[in-house]
């Protein structure tokens, strides 16, 4: 396992302010030992939560140029058509997975191909778990395309807490399915925007890891 480079910052921080705190606690004599001893376990465990977050997982990847791979880990929250200004006139399925602070949060390709659009929008900060995060919340854009049929639209969404979105997609670059395509940090929320037709391969309530399970198939 290793720890994404996104997460350095943030972990010194939070190693620094462990340190304050550790210090502190050493030098007051108000509270008796046991509270202390109780307030470094709390300390250490925060900071675990935090470099844990920031984790790379050694993954074997499920590549298969039919299938369309989750981008995160976490939870399937939504399985709908809906219709996405992306595609005018179009019906889409769209597929949910929310993730919670305890998942992993480095996002991935779920198809390869062409990227042709890659942006960034501002927005709100709803909880990521809500239907209106989907429209209203910050996020990125990423759409890839294969071919006429086979087109996947990837949101990247932030949520109450997770207030920073990093992508690495630009505009005309050929990606890879199973590349890492960018981290959320801090529970968020990825939509999948996938042609009506594609075969669905999961179900509601049910926990995905990127990479590995499929979404759907692509007919």
């Amino acid at each position: 396992m290793k720890i994404h480079k996104e997460g350095f910052g943030t972990i010194a921080i939070a190693s620094a302010a462990l340190g304050i705190i550790v210090v502190a606690l050493f030098t007051q004599q108000w509270l008796p030992f046991y509270i202390n001893y109780v307030l470094y376990a709390i300390a250490l465990f925060s900071l675990g939560l935090v470099i844990r977050f920031f984790r790379i997982p050694n993954r074997t990847f499920n590549l298969n140029e039919n299938a369309i791979l989750t981008a995160a880990d976490g939870k399937v929250v939504a399985i709908e058509n809906i219709e996405d200004e992306h595609f005018p006139g179009e019906k889409r399925k769209q597929i949910s997975v929310f993730m919670s602070p305890l998942n992993v949060h480095v996002n991935y390709y779920s198809i390869s191909g062409e990227v042709i659009e890659a942006q960034h929008k501002k927005g709100k900060h709803y909880p990521a778990f809500l239907p209106k995060s989907s429209t209203d919340n910050e996020q990125s854009f990423i759409m890839i395309k294969q071919d006429d049929k086979k087109n996947v639209l990837l949101k990247q969404i932030a949520g109450s807490l997770a207030r920073r979105i990093v992508f690495h997609s630009k505009k005309g670059e050929q990606i890879n399915q199973g590349e890492e395509m960018g981290i959320i940090k801090l529970g968020s929320r990825v939509d999948h925007i996938l042609p009506e037709d594609v075969k669905v391969n999961v179900k509601i309530g049910q926990n995905v890891k990127a990479g590995i399970d499929i979404l759907a198939y692509f007919k």
